[in-house]
């Protein structure tokens, strides 16, 4: 199939839809880079489809001809489209929310951050779940709960709204948590909102998230070993 360098990877799959197999099945939502839901690997690489533009796609890969595949995150529905539905038992395991908020200032209407703060994790907080980084990680697809369910609990342990922190830790520490991590880097190497996922991991590990705050001590009832598999 011939197509312009400018056509989005999303725009390549509706033509091919028109032109030449309305059966093809993918899925996408807001095509703006983020929802997530057009994770797919082109030649073995987790990506957003609504993100790569054909002609990026050649001077990355330096070919014409790619290998279209759905992300291995979680079961296929059909061709490029997966269960989202299992991917997402990952990260509602992590509960991604502030589960006990911690009082705001009296007379104030809303809890205020500092700057300085903030800037600890705010880059974190640009994960859309895409899965792109589980699906590259080369522990997320046997006891490992993934690299953005572990983001995920990370940020929420650098908010000072978070007042369950020991609840948080457990997870961290257990046997599906950041232990499983093979520091291969790969997450942060394929997310395309660009955040170090592995550099938050690591400090998870290493029970700190900057200079001024101290060490996260081991969580009560819970180990930091656990057996490779």
């Amino acid at each position: 199939m011939e197509v312009g360098g400018i056509l989005r990877f999303t725009d390549l799959f509706r033509k091919i839809n028109e032109e030449q197999d309305p059966t093809l099945a993918w899925n996408s939502s807001c095509e703006h880079g983020q929802c997530g839901t057009c994770a797919i690997k082109v030649n073995g690489k987790p990506l957003l489809a609504c993100e790569l533009l054909v002609e990026n796609a050649i001077k990355a890969f330096r070919s014409t001809i790619f290998k279209i595949e759905p992300i291995t995150i979680a079961p296929v529905v059909r061709d490029l489209i997966v269960d989202l539905e299992e991917a997402y038992t990952r990260i509602e395991k992590v509960k991604p929310y502030v589960i006990q908020p911690a009082e705001k200032q009296p007379g104030a209407i809303e809890y205020q951050l500092s700057p300085r703060v903030l800037e600890q994790y705010v880059e974190a907080t640009r994960c859309i779940n895409c899965f792109c980084c589980a699906t590259a990680c080369i522990s997320s697809h046997k006891n490992f709960l993934g690299p953005n369910a572990m983001l995920t609990s990370i940020v929420r342990l650098m908010d000072p709204r978070e007042q369950a922190k020991q609840e948080r830790l457990k997870v961290l520490y257990s046997q599906e948590g950041i232990y499983r991590c093979h520091t291969s880097m790969a997450c942060t190497f394929v997310c395309p909102k660009q955040i170090d996922v592995a550099h938050f991991i690591a400090l998870a590990k290493a029970g700190t998230y900057d200079q001024e705050q101290p060490k996260l001590g081991k969580v009560k009832g819970a180990t930091r070993e656990h057996k490779q598999s």
